[in-house]
C-alpha cells in the first residue's frame, strides 16, 4: 500500500490562480505569493462593472461534464446570469462518462439574446458537436465582431474556435492533445493552464475549470469579486503538483471484480463536487451508480444545475456497494440526513466494514449527527479487546471500533466532535474518506481511486485532467 502524505489546505488568503499574457518557456512554473489575481493584466478587455452579466454556456452530446459544470457554478456564485443551453433536439444531454445534464434551453432559444460571455467547455465528441452547429458558430462569431468575451477550455479552443478562424495570430491554450490542432488554426501556442489575450480566455482541461472558471468572473465583475468566490472554492496554491492526502490506520479497501460505489444526489446537492467524483470514478472504469434520494430521478443542485440520476434510491438501496460517498451542499447534505433509507445504508456499510466518504457539509450534517463518526458499539460475539480493536469469533477479521477521525467544509468543521484532522484537505480514516470542498473534490475522488487501485493507477489518471503536469 503506498504511503499517503499531509497535506494542508491554506488559509483562503494564500489561494491562487494563475492566468498567462505571454508564451511561458516552461509551464510547470507556478508562483506561491499570498493570494492575488495581479499577474493578469488587461489588454483590450477590462473588468466590467458588477452588475448582472449574461454567459451563455453552449452544452452537447460528449460535453465534458466536469469543465460544464465547474464553469456555470463558479460563474453563477460570481453572480452572473447563466444560460445553458443544449445545441441538441432536447434539453437533456448525454455528457461523457454517462453523465446526464438537462440544458436551462435549446441554443435556438438563444438566437436573439446578448450576452456578455460565451464560452465553451471540451470534451470529445462534445467540441466537435458545438464546432458543427452553425447556430453557435454565428453567435460566436458575432460575439468576437462585437468586441464581447469569448472562452473555451480543453479540445474547444482548438476543434471550435481554431477551425472558426476565431485564434489566427492570437495566443492560446488547450488540452495538449490539441496543441497541434491549435497552431495549425492559426493560433499561438502557448502551455499555460489559463490563458487571456484580450477578449478571449483559453484553458487546458477538466483540472484547470476551475482556475478558468474564476478567470471568467474576474474578466466580467473585477478582482475583489474574484477573491471573494475564490476563497470558499477552497483551490490548491500548488496548481499542477502532485496531490497528497492524510491518512490514518490504513487498511485494504477490496472489491470484487469492479468496484462498486453509490453516489446519492439531492435537490441542493453541490454540482461540482458531485460530478467530478462521478466523473472520476467512471474513468478508473469503476461502477459508479447515481442515486436520487428526492421522488424524482431529476435534482436541481445548489447552484442551478439540472442533473439526471441514473435511478431512485429505493432501487439503488437492492444492490450492495464497495463504497458509498456523499457530495456535499448544504441542501443536499441536510436532504441525505433525511433520508432514513440512505441513513441506514451508510450504518450497514460501516458495520459491515465497507468504506463510505462524505465531503464538504455531508461529514457534519449527515455522518457526525448520526453517530457515523463515533464509536461503534461491540458486537455480542466479541471475545478479545485491546486497543479498541476487536477479533470475530468467526474468524480472523479485525475491526475498527475506534471514533472516526474526518474532516469537513470549513464552515462546518465546528460541528465535528473530533477536530484534529480539519486542516487536511482529504482525510482517509481506515475505510472512511472525508474532504473539505470544491476546490479539494478532485484530490477527494483521485484518494478513492488510490485506495481501490494504487497511486500509480491515480497519478496516471490525473495527467490527463491536466490535474498534476503532463
Amino acid at each position: 500500500m503506498s504511503t499517503l502524505l499531509r497535506h494542508v489546505i491554506p488559509p483562503p488568503h494564500s489561494l491562487l490562480y494563475t492566468t498567462s499574457k505571454k508564451p511561458k518557456l516552461n509551464s510547470h512554473s507556478f508562483r506561491n505569493p499570498p493570494f492575488s489575481f495581479s499577474s493578469i493584466k488587461v489588454t483590450a478587455a477590462t473588468p466590467m462593472a458588477s452588475t448582472t452579466k449574461k454567459v451563455l454556456v453552449p452544452i452537447a452530446n460528449g460535453t465534458e461534464p466536469i469543465e460544464a459544470v465547474i464553469t456555470i457554478d463558479v460563474l453563477r456564485r460570481g453572480g452572473a446570469d447563466v444560460t445553458v443551453a443544449s445545441i441538441e433536439k432536447q434539453t437533456r444531454v448525454d455528457a461523457t462518462h454517462d453523465v446526464k445534464l438537462v440544458a436551462d434551453s435549446l441554443l435556438s432559444e438563444c438566437n436573439d439574446a446578448v450576452f456578455d460571455l460565451i464560452t465553451l467547455p471540451g470534451g470529445l465528441p462534445g467540441a466537435t458537436n458545438l464546432k458543427n452547429c452553425q447556430l453557435l458558430e454565428k453567435l460566436v462569431k458575432k460575439q468576437v465582431e462585437d468586441g464581447k468575451l469569448y472562452a473555451a477550455v480543453c479540445a474547444s479552443p482548438a476543434v471550435a474556435f481554431g477551425s472558426w478562424g476565431l485564434l489566427n495570430g492570437l495566443r492560446a491554450t488547450c488540452h495538449p492533445l490539441f496543441m497541434d490542432e491549435l497552431k495549425s488554426s492559426g493560433a499561438i501556442t502557448v502551455e499555460s493552464r489559463v490563458h487571456e489575450e484580450g477578449n478571449v480566455v483559453t484553458s487546458r482541461g477538466p483540472g484547470t475549470t476551475m482556475e478558468f472558471a474564476v478567470a471568467l468572473v474576474e474578466k466580467l465583475f473585477g478582482k475583489e469579486k474574484a477573491d471573494e468566490v475564490s476563497g470558499p472554492l477552497g483551490m490548491r496554491s500548488n496548481h499542477g503538483d502532485e496531490y497528497s492526502i492524510k491518512e490514518l490506520n490504513p487498511m485494504q479497501w477490496t472489491f470484487d471484480n469492479v468496484p462498486r460505489v453509490l453516489v446519492p444526489v439531492a435537490n441542493g446537492t453541490e454540482e461540482m463536487e458531485a460530478i467530478i467524483i462521478i466523473d472520476i470514478l467512471r474513468r478508473a472504469k469503476v461502477n459508479v451508480v447515481v442515486a436520487s434520494v428526492e421522488d424524482n430521478l431529476e435534482i436541481l443542485a445548489s447552484r442551478k444545475v439540472k442533473l439526471e440520476a441514473d435511478m431512485l434510491l429505493d432501487e439503488a438501496a437492492k444492490l450492495s456497494y464497495d463504497l458509498i460517498v456523499l457530495p456535499g451542499g448544504i441542501g443536499g447534505a441536510q436532504a441525505f440526513a433525511k433520508s432514513e433509507q440512505l441513513v441506514n445504508m451508510l450504518k450497514k456499510q460501516r458495520e459491515s466494514n465497507r468504506p463510505y466518504g462524505a465531503m464538504c457539509a455531508s461529514p457534519a450534517l449527515v455522518l457526525e449527527p448520526h453517530g457515523l463518526l463515533k464509536h461503534m458499539p461491540l458486537p455480542s460475539n466479541t471475545m478479545w479487546i485491546a486497543h479498541f480493536f476487536t477479533i470475530d469469533i468467526t474468524g480472523v477479521k479485525i475491526l475498527d471500533f475506534k471514533g472516526k477521525k474526518a474532516t469537513a467544509f470549513p464552515a462546518l468543521c465546528n460541528k465535528l466532535s473530533d477536530p484534529s484532522e480539519i486542516e487536511n484537505r482529504v482525510v482517509v480514516d481506515g475505510n472512511l474518506i472525508t474532504s473539505r470542498g470544491p476546490g479539494c473534490t478532485m484530490e477527494f475522488a483521485l484518494g478513492m481511486v488510490e485506495k481501490f487501485f494504487g497511486r500509480d493507477k491515480a497519478l496516471e489518471l490525473a495527467k490527463p485532467l491536466l490535474f498534476t503536469h503532463p
